[in-house]
Formats: structure tokens, C-alpha cells, sequence
């Protein structure tokens, strides 16, 4: 029996590649945002019209180019959408117990160890800007409410079949498979990353609302796969490959002892093992 099932979860994103995922779950009895994220008014009647118990921000536009190439959209959505969604929830006092924000791996930078959570925030990419701001936001209001958990989950690198090619791994994908040219050039993949399955992370985001649980948390396998590795494996055809490095070799790995100290040990997470 589903213990969750009678709790009224709200959730922004769920046309995406992961709220799609968690709508399919049926884990809550989901009331899903269909509106503008940057509208207040759309944002204020969605909260004010319903009562929550929990509640899964995921809106956000996330392929790293997108950002760059439209930042300022970008940092209206991921930024001051959170911000209208958390004044909102402050504002009609709804009842709420447990918010949860997907944040990301690239608040950080680049480390040679495992990244735990208490590292300072030094964004990798415009993407991760805007994180830290909607992070930023997240805590300054939030901190005081004591009937409120809020939880910020940093998560790493993710495949699955349904991403777009603005993706670094279907971009390989793409240009692999679907290439003629007898030699292709892949720049820049001397670098390591953290990947986690979809549905581990749909797992962990439910083990945090189980336990209740408030604060920042990576939300990763603590494995490193090189992408230089993803890149052969999916050369099944085998054609011919130019890497052209970086002169560093770069690391993008999260340190998971928080999680598993909560009782998360589940093996394999990482989609390529």
C-alpha cells in the first residue's frame, strides 16, 4: 500500500524529462502548474487555489546552451519564477510541509575530489547562476518558517532516452550515429562527470520526503564516468575519432555520505555501470 497516496503533492516541471517521470510514479495525488512560472498571477492563483502537502519545483530551463543563448529568459524562469512561486507560498500560508527544488551540480565548480555540500558555490556556467540565485532566495525566506521544510537538491549529470540533443550525451549520440564524415572531431571530453539514473533520482527525491528531510543534499552516484568512455561505447559502429583535449582534465563528482548517513544505500545508480 501506498503510504503517500491520499498526500496532495503540487508540482512545476512536469512536462520535463524528470516531472514526467514522477507524475508517472503515481506516488501523490500530483496538482500540476500548467501556467506561466514568471507570472505572478498565474503562480498566485495556482497556490492560492490549492491545498499542499508537499510540493516539487522543477520548472526551469536547463540545457546548459539554451541559458547562454537566452539568458536573460533563462534567469526569468529558473530565478524569478522560484522567487514568484516561494513569495506565493509565503503569502497564502497553504498549508504546506515539505518543498523540494531541483538545483544542480553546476553551482559548483570543478574539483579533483568528490564535491560534498559544503563546498562554496563557484557556478561552472550561466545555468548554474541561476541556481544559486533561486538557492539564495530559497533560504533567505524559508530559513525563519519553521512549519515549512524546504529541501535543495543538487543533482548531477542524468540521461535518459526522451532528452533533447541540447543534452551533452544525445548531442554525442547525434553526432556519432548520424555522422558520414569518415573522421569526427569531439572536443573537450578529457573530463569526468557524475551520472545518475532517472529513476534513482525519482527515488531519492521520495526517501527525502520520507525522512523529512530540510536543507541542502547532493543528489548523485559518487561515481565518475569519463566521457571519452561514454563517447566509444556509443561508437558501436566503430568510425574513426579525433579527441582534441583540454590542456586540464576536469571533474564534476558528488560526494553522497549525506544521503547515504540518511539510510540511502542503494548500489548502481549510475546509468552507465
Amino acid at each position: 500500500m501506498n503510504k503517500f497516496k491520499k498526500k496532495i503533492c503540487g508540482i512545476t516541471g512536469s512536462k520535463g524529462v524528470l516531472g514526467s517521470e514522477i507524475i508517472k510514479s503515481k506516488k501523490f495525488k500530483f496538482i500540476k502548474f500548467n501556467g506561466d512560472i514568471t507570472k505572478k498571477k498565474e503562480v498566485n492563483e495556482w497556490v492560492k487555489s490549492n491545498s499542499f502537502d508537499l510540493m516539487i519545483h522543477l520548472a526551469a530551463i536547463v540545457p546548459v546552451k539554451k541559458v547562454i543563448q537566452e539568458y536573460n529568459k533563462a534567469k526569468k524562469v529558473n530565478y524569478c519564477g522560484t522567487k514568484n512561486l516561494i513569495n506565493s507560498i509565503i503569502k497564502y500560508e497553504t498549508g504546506l510541509k515539505w518543498f523540494f527544488f531541483a538545483s544542480s551540480s553546476h553551482v559548483y565548480n570543478f574539483n579533483k575530489s568528490k564535491i560534498k555540500e559544503t563546498k562554496k558555490t563557484a557556478p561552472i556556467s550561466k545555468y548554474g547562476r541561476t541556481k544559486v540565485m533561486a538557492e539564495n532566495y530559497i533560504i533567505k525566506k524559508m530559513k525563519n518558517k519553521k512549519n515549512i521544510n524546504f529541501c535543495i537538491g543538487r543533482i548531477f549529470s542524468f540521461f535518459s532516452k526522451r532528452q533533447s540533443e541540447d543534452y551533452l550525451v544525445p548531442s554525442l549520440k547525434n553526432r556519432i550515429l548520424n555522422s558520414n564524415n569518415k573522421l569526427i572531431i569531439l572536443n573537450n571530453l578529457n573530463q569526468y562527470r557524475d551520472f545518475i539514473r532517472v529513476e534513482k533520482i525519482i527515488k531519492i527525491i521520495f526517501f527525502l520526503y520520507s525522512k523529512n528531510y530540510s536543507g541542502i543534499i547532493n543528489i548523485a552516484s559518487g561515481k565518475k564516468t569519463f566521457l571519452k568512455t561514454v563517447a566509444k561505447k556509443i561508437n558501436k559502429n566503430k568510425k574513426k575519432i579525433k579527441f582534441v583535449d583540454r590542456k586540464i582534465s576536469y571533474s564534476l563528482l558528488g560526494n553522497i555520505d549525506k544521503l547515504k548517513k540518511l539510510g540511502f544505500n542503494e548500489s548502481n545508480l549510475s546509468p552507465f555501470n
